[in-house]
């Protein structure tokens, strides 16, 4: 259930938490927080509300593939104790009007989604929810945008790219992850980066950095079909269809046989890359829109940094509320 790597022993995250908040300077007095407690790195989530000072944490969890309720309040409890809020983080086992009327602050966490138009009904008119991603990422099925628009409820993204937050440059030590896992060693490699979005520069600053040579194109159609690769790292902002089909499976076949396909963003459709044997990285397909590698891959800097960003632009846009020259928007994405 909780991540038996060194790296996230308990007092080094609690470490972590407080570095990140000072970075930040997260300062959540006087707010009400409703997130989730998870397992893994993501547990830090709660607690790094409650270091920061939030009048009472709200913390969702449900049993899961990867632990039950009792261990994952448990492993939050130990991070909590340790940073010396212990009392202030409230496990609750359900999502109820009750507890989500009284949150200023409401994370898109992954056991509080989706948002629906009920759950938006229940909340205070100057709630505020942090998406915990760039605002250019935003999935649909998420939070139910038209129910907060009318009722004048704010959605934030973060700025994974500020300075106190810095998420952006793991991804490239990402996509070596994700290679070195599926056997390809990074180093004297050939990749093709297929990328459309801001993550094209720090995808493959990491993959020129381990030594690989790189051609970065946004589509497949723009590769050269005179070269050799040993990956094609696909890493294309998702849509309501695949992004990569059956023609583009025909393709890679014909032009690039036994290359493997490392899905790190983006649909693929893999009935038809099964149909020509092409090697697809992770083995374990994501959810639609979903990375197929998590930031905790790699440890829990990425976590803890992007979690923390997250509860920073919530509580930007609710200051604002109550003090509207407040001071921090460049962490803020709006939607």
């Amino acid at each position: 259930m909780s991540d038996p790597r060194p790296g996230l022993n308990p007092h080094r995250l609690v470490s972590l938490m407080r570095q990140a908040i000072e970075r930040c300077d997260l300062q959540l007095s006087d707010a009400v927080v409703l997130t989730e407690a998870a397992t893994g790195a993501y547990a830090v989530t709660p607690v790094v509300a409650a270091i920061a000072g939030a009048e009472k944490v709200f913390a969702f969890t449900r049993t899961t593939r990867y632990g039950t309720v009792e261990q994952v309040q448990a492993l939050t409890q130990q991070l909590a104790d340790i940073a010396g809020v212990g009392d202030r983080i409230k496990f609750i086992p359900e999502k109820t009007a009750d507890i989500v009327s009284q949150a200023d602050i409401i994370t898109n966490s992954g056991h509080l989604r989706p948002i629906n138009t009920e759950m938006v009904d229940w909340m205070k008119p100057n709630a505020v929810i942090g998406l915990m991603y760039e605002a250019w990422e935003f999935r649909p099925e998420d939070v139910d945008l038209v129910a907060c628009r009318l009722k004048g409820i704010q959605v934030v993204g973060v700025n994974e790219r500020h300075p106190a937050v810095d998420v952006f440059s793991f991804l490239g030590i990402m996509a070596v992850k994700q290679l070195l896992d599926a056997g390809i060693s990074v180093y004297t490699s050939n990749i093709l980066l297929l990328c459309d979005n801001p993550f094209r520069r720090f995808i493959e600053h990491g993959l020129v950095q381990a030594g690989a040579t790189v051609d970065s194109v946004d589509s497949l159609v723009a590769a050269s079909i005179d070269k050799n690769y040993d990956a094609i790292v696909v890493a294309l902002q998702p849509r309501l269809e695949p992004i990569l089909a059956a023609q583009d499976a025909a393709m890679i076949a014909k032009y690039w046989p036994g290359t493997l396909v490392a899905q790190y963003w983006g649909d693929i459709d893999r009935n038809a890359f099964a149909a020509h044997n092409i090697p697809i990285s992770p083995e374990i397909e994501p959810k639609p829109g979903h990375m197929g590698i998590l930031p905790s891959a790699v440890g829990p800097e990425p976590i803890v940094r992007l979690q923390t960003g997250g509860l920073k632009a919530a509580e930007v846009i609710w200051r604002q509320t109550f003090q509207p020259q407040v001071s921090g928007m460049e962490f803020v994405q709006l939607l």
